[in-house]
């Protein structure tokens, strides 16, 4: 019976065949998407063949040469052109046809023209290191993708390069092919070509004259010319010659013997004495050819006739290798050549330079200058290649950039350079150049005399991931390198070279805004109309009241600074020295400058190849002077406007020592009040109550006449205030009396006491109630007793002459004081004894740091011996100078005195051009 219009049989049998087993299923679907797959990769594959360009014959034997533009859209390099010269397959030697078949392609003449076994193990090894990690291009493959397709790695442009390969192969002969390959192929030194390569590496003109391991060097060379350029690296081409001398016994075209005898020979032993020409402005175009290579994926700008439009000005460019040079008439005077310490042959090698020249408002490249003595022939770049330790250019970069972006420091912002630096966890210490320390100093002083104190203790203010982030918006690499202390000084593991650097500084240059350094704006590719743009977007990377304030503090290390072999009168510039210390160099191995105008922007280093090798001190400045003469050429008939203050900076005038800053009072003196940089909104508020008080007279002398019977007193005051003075006097140590107040700068003392000390006094003080009177300057002066008569002065000078010739009467001085002031210490003292000298001893903390003989009865100490918050001993020692105390000296006597610590000890002026790197 039926249940629900279906029987129970039927039920079962449908259920059962609904339990179908599961891998058939899935072999089912499998061939089903193979299928799929098939139809679909067939029909894209149709698509590539149909859409391949046509064998051209015209194109087959020559490569096209690139073509280079400058900034101006001219023409002013054409690489491989007049290099090559054609080659017939019957002037082949046999030798370099079975050295280049065995390392190109073994099976070359029995493959239709793609080598199915090739192809198989090149899809194994995309498929485990991903597309494009190993090629399966036999010769004919290679002919097909230089003379027709774009260098792209693309499966589109791989299947058209076999189908191509396949329909050469029908139409030319492996003669034919082989041939095409070998006028073709680029050798390195602007060498197309094989007969051109001969000639150029062996000055052999004729191909039957090759040697067997001349055929593998030339076998050899196309895979990596610049790399195995047996001029420049011979150790590299003969491992790639015995590479290939390897194949060729591998695949039976010599024998192990021949083999053997030609690694033996020296690769020096084949090369032509005169090595060619390079190409003119090379360091410019290694950066280019760098910059096509890494953004235009397969490009060769040797080969693949692109048309190229840099950045470069060539008359920039010319005077930069001008600099380099050298010509008599060249303004750089370079040291002579010192021996190499890693050359047991006692090799000389010369300073060596790279430097970078960028437009300020763009960052394109202008000029690369490579090495000193001029790069040539692929060789080392040392604007662009060299990793080196950046002394105190890094400061701006790492540290006060990032304090005024992070904690908007102002220019003024105080630091305390108290000393050698311990560094945490070590037993090291940062030190400055001269062991020198000035306590007390403004952001803008630290950085203009390049004090490594001061930037270590901002650089851990700021914090080291700050410090990092901050550099690395400006192009700083820091690879998988941990940023240091001893990098707040560009003496730790981060190195850098011309072009990064330059490119840092040119942010701030240009108001905070930084795009990567280039050489190249697009790329043309011939025929297609393919066009690839190179330029890189700007970057907004700190903010513009950061860029300003650093520049402005930068324009002082010029002008006063450390810097000054850099200055030119009347050009605004901004830049930073920077030199690196090593504990096993006694010396500098690094000499930096960077610098910039609002038109260009420049990096230039110093130093030898080896940097165990100190720049003697006479040639550190050699990076300014590079600087210098290449601005000043530039800058030639140009506008090179000053850098524009923007709105969120605002300058303000305080008053020197105060921390926090403060306003200056009204009572400020002049000499105490600076000008500096604050981000908006920063500026101090409050104003200083420090010279409330007056300040006190100068120059106070005290005189007797004798004549008038009478003190005449004298004093200055430079003050425009309208002030008063109280005149008091003490006799032999009495009660002080007042005497007069006066607003004149003089007086007379009267009805004096014979044979009497008078201790003068003089205090100023204002009309005004709110104002302090000064500190009080006081003198003294002795009264002679009276004279009788002519005859007993006549005895009085006899006793006085026969007093001078005794030996042993010197009295110590009388009234010894010592006043200190904001930067020195005026000592004064009496004396009323025979004719002497004084003899000044300086002493702090024990030892003495000054002796200085004077005349007069009085000294001002200042300098760098004068510092805030020190304690000084002054000791003076009256010695004889005539008869028999001639040279004898008298008692001593001393005083203490303290510098005050309020005082700013530091904001003035100084062009010592040291620059202060104590590098690890």
């Amino acid at each position: 019976m039926a249940t629900n219009g279906q029987s129970r049989t039927a039920r079962r049998q449908q259920k059962k065949a609904s339990k179908k087993p599961l891998w058939k299923k899935i072999l089912l679907w499998t061939l089903i998407a193979i299928l799929a797959i098939g139809i679909s990769v067939g029909g894209l594959f149709t698509y590539y063949i149909a859409t391949a360009p046509n064998i051209d014959a015209s194109k087959l034997d020559t490569p096209f040469s690139s073509k280079f533009y400058d900034k101006d859209g001219e023409q002013f390099a054409d690489l491989g052109k007049k290099q090559r010269t054609k080659v017939e397959y019957d002037e082949l030697p046999d030798v370099l046809i079975d050295a280049v078949i065995a390392t190109e392609d073994a099976r070359f003449f029995d493959h239709p023209g793609i080598d199915i076994w090739r192809i198989g193990g090149a899809i194994v090894a995309n498929i485990t290191d991903g597309f494009g990690s190993e090629g399966a291009s036999t010769i004919t493959q290679q002919v097909v993708e230089k003379s027709f397709l774009p260098p792209d790695k693309k499966i589109s442009l791989k299947v058209q390069e076999m189908w191509l390969a396949l329909q050469l192969e029908q139409k030319y002969n492996k003669e034919r092919i082989m041939e095409m390959y070998l006028n073709k192929i680029y050798y390195g030194k602007r060498a197309y070509g094989v007969v051109k390569a001969a000639e150029v590496y062996f000055g052999k003109t004729d191909l039957s004259e090759l040697t067997l391991p001349e055929a593998a060097i030339l076998a050899g060379l196309p895979q990596r010319p610049s790399a195995y350029n047996p001029f420049k690296n011979p150790e590299l081409m003969k491992d790639r010659m015995s590479t290939v001398l390897q194949l060729m016994v591998q695949h039976d075209k010599i024998s192990e013997k021949q083999a053997k005898e030609a690694k033996q020979v020296e690769i020096a032993s084949l090369l032509t004495e005169d090595e060619p020409d390079s190409t003119p402005y090379q360091a410019f175009l290694q950066q280019v050819e760098k910059e096509v290579k890494k953004n235009v994926d397969g490009a060769d700008i040797y080969t693949d006739g692109l048309k190229i439009y840099t950045t470069i000005d060539t008359d920039a460019q010319k005077y930069v290798e001008f600099l380099l040079s050298d010509k008599d008439d060249n303004p750089i005077n370079y040291p002579e050549p010192v021996v190499n310490p890693k050359s047991d042959e006692g090799k000389k090698v010369d300073l060596q330079a790279g430097m970078t020249v960028l437009d300020t408002k763009t960052g394109a490249v202008r000029a690369i200058g490579g090495a000193h003595g001029g790069l040539e022939n692929q060789g080392f770049n040392h604007a662009t290649q060299i990793d080196r330790q950046p002394g105190s250019t890094f400061k701006p970069i790492v540290d006060y950039g990032p304090a005024i972006e992070n904690m908007q420091w102002s220019t003024y912002h105080q630091l305390n350079d108290d000393g050698p630096y311990d560094i945490k966890g070590s037993d090291k210490q940062v030190e400055t150049w001269d062991s020198t320390y000035y306590g007390w100093v403004t952001a803008r002083y630290a950085l203009q005399r390049s004090l490594n104190v001061p930037a270590i203790k901002t650089f851990e203010e700021v914090g080291r991931q700050n410090a990092k982030a901050f550099a690395e918006k400006l192009g700083i690499t820091f690879g998988d390198k941990k940023i240091k202390l001893t990098d707040a000084i560009g003496g730790g593991d981060i190195g850098t070279n011309p072009l990064e650097l330059a490119g840092a500084y040119r942010a701030f240059a240009n108001g905070g805004i930084y795009n990567k350094p280039y050489t190249v704006t697009k790329v043309e590719f011939p025929g297609s109309g393919k066009t690839v743009n190179l330029k890189p977007e700007p970057e907004a990377v700190m903010a513009d009241s950061t860029a300003y304030m650093i520049t402005d503090m930068l324009k002082n290390v010029v002008t006063e600074g450390t810097g000054t072999s850099a200055n030119i009168s009347g050009l605004q510039v901004a830049g930073k020295t920077g030199t690196t210390t090593r504990p096993d160099v006694n010396g500098s191995p690094d000499s930096w400058f960077s610098g910039y105008s609002t038109n260009y922007t420049m990096s230039i280093w110093t130093g030898y190849d080896n940097n165990n090798i100190p720049i003697d001190d006479k040639f550190k400045n050699v990076s300014q002077r590079l600087f210098k003469h290449t601005m000043m050429e530039l800058s030639k008939n140009i506008e090179t406007p000053d850098f524009t203050k923007p709105d969120s900076v605002v300058e303000q005038a305080v008053e020197k020592g105060s921390r926090p800053a403060k306003l200056p009072s009204n009572y400020t003196p002049e000499s105490q009040i600076v000008t500096e940089l604050f981000v908006k909104g920063t500026a101090p508020t409050e104003t200083s109550e420090k010279y409330d008080q007056l300040e006190p007279v100068n120059n106070l002398e005290a005189t007797f006449d004798n004549e008038a019977n009478a003190i005449q007193v004298t004093w200055e005051y430079n003050s425009k205030q309208s002030v008063s003075f109280e005149v008091s006097a003490r006799v032999d140590g009495d009660e002080k009396q007042k005497l007069s107040s006066t607003e004149e700068t003089s007086m007379e003392i009267t009805n004096v006491e014979p044979g009497s000390d008078y201790e003068i006094e003089v205090i100023a003080s204002s009309h005004e109630s709110a104002i302090d009177a000064s500190e009080p300057v006081t003198t003294t002066v002795s009264i002679p007793e009276d004279m009788e008569d002519d005859e007993d002065d006549e005895e009085e000078e006899e006793d006085e002459e026969e007093n001078n010739n005794e030996q042993g009467n010197i009295p110590s001085v009388d009234s010894l004081q010592a006043k200190p002031t904001a930067s020195s210490i005026d000592v004064s003292w009496q004396y009323n004894g025979p004719p002497a000298q004084y003899e000044v001893v300086v002493s702090r903390s024990g030892s003495d740091i000054q002796t200085k003989t004077v005349r007069s009865k009085g000294i001002v100490l200042e300098g760098d011996g004068v510092r805030p918050g020190q304690t000084y001993t002054i000791t003076v020692t009256p010695v004889g100078q005539e008869g028999a105390n001639k040279g004898v000296k008298g008692l001593t006597k001393s005083t203490k005195t303290s510098v005050p610590d309020e005082a700013d000890s530091v904001q003035g002026n100084s062009s010592n051009n040291h620059d202060g790197e104590a590098s690890d």
